[in-house]
């Protein structure tokens, strides 16, 4: 049994393996974070390495996003005991509108995958509840996801209420429609491209 099977299995989206090589090192006593860190998150930083040279795709690292879940899911109980030094907490979600929730679901797994608590707000959000879960969970980022463009201007009525609610937060944006251009017209602080580029936005923004 070694971290290297775990991180081994991620890549090759086993499910199965993930979870039952994760519960033989935490019952071989092996560190909590070890396996996080070592096991899960830089399995899925090679994924994300994988897709920018485009050795792999959208359902490949959908998978290998779901593998690396069934490993945290055994890790997080442990972790909520305070065990965890996490890089900070994300708010996403697809704004007001716009039900499309594939990329927001697969930037949500690689930002967790990445270290990050996520509160995913899920679909067509509301300015107020983007808010509202980023005060209450003391959030650094809020990611917004849009695939329409008519729910454009809603990330744009979102930015701006999460300035005047004073919040110390960085915004940023993603999906088709959207670009780095249109995140600076409406005051964004980031703008992701895919997946990937979302996680080391999150990452730059926090660090």
């Amino acid at each position: 049994m070694s971290i290297q099977e775990i991180f081994n299995a991620v890549l090759a989206f086993d499910d199965a393996t993930v979870k039952t090589k994760t519960q033989a090192e935490l019952d071989a006593g092996n560190d909590i974070q070890a396996i996080l860190n070592d096991g899960l998150i830089s399995a899925m930083d090679e994924v994300g390495e994988k897709f920018s040279s485009g050795e792999l795709f959208v359902p490949e690292m959908l998978m290998a996003a779901q593998a690396m879940k069934a490993g945290l899911a055994i890790l997080k109980p442990l972790l909520a005991e305070g065990s965890r030094q996490g890089r900070g907490t994300v708010v996403i979600g697809t704004v007001k509108g716009d039900l499309h929730d594939i990329g927001k679901n697969l930037v949500s797994m690689m930002i967790e995958g990445a270290g990050f608590d996520v509160v995913d707000l899920g679909v067509d959000v509301d300015s107020e509840a983007f808010v509202k879960a980023a005060s209450e969970n003391k959030a650094d980022v809020i990611a917004l996801s849009a695939l329409l463009t008519t729910t454009m201007p809603a990330m744009q009525t979102t930015v701006t209420a999460v300035k005047e609610a004073g919040l110390a937060v960085k915004t940023i944006i993603g999906g088709a429609p959207v670009s780095q251009a249109f995140a600076d017209q409406i005051g964004a602080d980031g703008y992701g491209a895919d997946a990937p580029g979302a996680v080391k936005l999150v990452k730059k923004l926090v660090a």
